[in-house]
């Protein structure tokens, strides 16, 4: 994408067509994100043994952990990316793309190094014991033993090849990896094909993102020249401007991440004391609410370049208006959802599996979950803005509100209150009382902006 494509995209078209353009390529790749996350759940659940299914659930904060990294690195360096396009300094954007893929590349690896080593103790604390610590293990073994490196690259370069505006392309390289994923899942998987069961999921996924970064290197060697994205050696340089740049917006949202796993190890380990049908019904239903939550998390993704650059250059109320337009559409599409998925919790939960126990349990859990769903928009969307913006310290504030305030204590009260199934209600009474407080921050931010603009051109009058 050329200097004048961007400054067409990020500063003249109509902001519904921008809004649109940025947003609709990283939806799509959410949504196919989401099909990628169910497949897994899906095949293995066709084996109707909790077991695997069991596993998958407890291996997942695990897997959640990579986000820590793709979010320093891949949020963290695409921030900065935009905002410096957004003052034409094209320097910083090139040496930022160096500094986020390098560091990812030594972190998946560290991640694999780290995992293997310490497999033992780290299967114990996911809460994976007797029956399904083995299918823990297989799964486990594929993802990230042999898989961290691949799975965190390629998210990283799809984020700093969408920081200049090429929501396409990182579209293109994100799905490709998980339409695979998809096509070889049940031969990896069932007994007609390789009969791995949850190891043959964790297989399956390693290869498709092996795919994915392959996609990204063929298109990082075609378009050189005319992307601002240099992965080259060359372009390396530790400078501590962007080394604190990238940080400053990427450590936050890493702690984010790691809060998130923290916070989903400890539901699995209280569902765990209930059974294996409890885990796996936690596990479908975390599943199926994903679906609503990854479309709105495209979509805040989506729209950060576009707040990034303006931002960075002065476009404040293109940058409001931007955000309270996906605000609505965001909202009202997660209402929706949340309706659809009350009313028809039971048959959801019977996709994934054929066992009465669980689907009883399954249905009533994802009806306690997606009542936080259009709250949970909101705060996406806060968070999205605090990065795009650099306002790190902002997003560690409402991640720490989150998990550590609200949701952890909320997980403790309610399961004493009603054992088991108020466990479901946890994240909902967080998303509450969080989207409050991202109304009221987000006002500020732009009432801030928008008076600093007005002080600006009275003096100049």
């Amino acid at each position: 994408m050329g200097a004048e494509d961007k400054e067409l995209l990020f500063e003249r078209m109509p902001l519904p067509k921008a809004v649109l353009t940025l947003s609709i390529p990283t939806i799509l790749t959410s949504l196919v994100m989401v099909i990628y996350n169910l497949s897994d759940t899906y095949f293995v659940g066709m084996l109707s043994d909790p077991v695997q299914n069991a596993a998958v659930t407890l291996a997942a904060p695990l897997l959640l952990a990579f986000n820590a990294v793709n979010n320093l690195f891949g949020v963290g360096s695409s921030s900065m990316m935009s905002r410096a396009l957004g003052r034409k300094d094209y320097e910083t954007v090139y040496r930022s793309s160096a500094f986020g893929f390098y560091c990812a590349l030594l972190c998946g690896v560290l991640f694999s190094l780290g995992y293997t080593l310490f497999r033992g103790t780290l299967l114990g604390v996911l809460g994976a014991s007797g029956e399904t610590l083995e299918a823990t293990a297989g799964y486990l073994l594929w993802t990230v033993s042999c898989g961290a490196a691949p799975a965190i690259l390629n998210v990283v370069m799809a984020y700093l090849v969408r920081a200049e505006g090429a929501t396409l392309h990182a579209s293109i390289g994100t799905m490709s990896g998980c339409l695979l994923n998809i096509v070889l899942d049940p031969i990896f998987i069932l007994p007609w094909g390789l009969d791995m069961g949850a190891a043959g999921a964790g297989l399956a996924t390693c290869i498709s993102n092996c795919a994915a970064c392959a996609y990204f290197f063929v298109l990082l060697y075609l378009r050189r020249g005319k992307t601002c994205v240099r992965i080259g050696p060359s372009s390396l340089k530790l400078e501590k401007s962007i080394v604190l740049g990238v940080c400053a917006v990427g450590i936050p949202a890493s702690i984010q991440n790691l809060l998130n796993v923290t916070g989903m190890t400890v539901l699995n380990n209280f569902t765990a004391g209930y059974g294996s049908s409890a885990v796996a019904a936690m596990g479908i239903a975390q599943k199926i609410n994903m679906v609503p939550m990854y479309i709105a998390q495209g979509f805040s993704q989506g729209l950060m370049p576009l707040v990034s650059y303006n931002y960075a250059s002065g476009g404040h109320k293109r940058m409001e208006s931007a955000v309270r337009l996906a605000a609505g559409i965001s909202t009202c599409f997660l209402a929706v959802v949340t309706l659809v998925y009350f009313l028809a919790a039971g048959p959801l939960v019977t996709l994934f599996i054929d066992s009465g126990e669980v689907v009883a349990y399954g249905t009533r859990f994802l009806r306690g979950m997606c009542i936080g769903l259009p709250f949970l928009s909101l705060d996406f969307l806060a968070v999205g803005v605090f990065q795009a913006c650099g306002m790190g310290s902002k997003s560690l504030i409402f991640a720490l509100l989150r998990k550590i305030v609200l949701e952890i204590p909320a997980l403790f009260v309610l399961d004493r209150l009603f054992p088991l199934y108020g466990l479901a209600y946890a994240q909902p009474a967080a998303e509450i009382l969080l989207s409050a407080a991202a109304i009221c921050v987000l006002a500020g931010i732009f009432r801030r902006l928008n008076s600093g603009e007005r002080s600006e051109g009275s003096s100049g009058t």
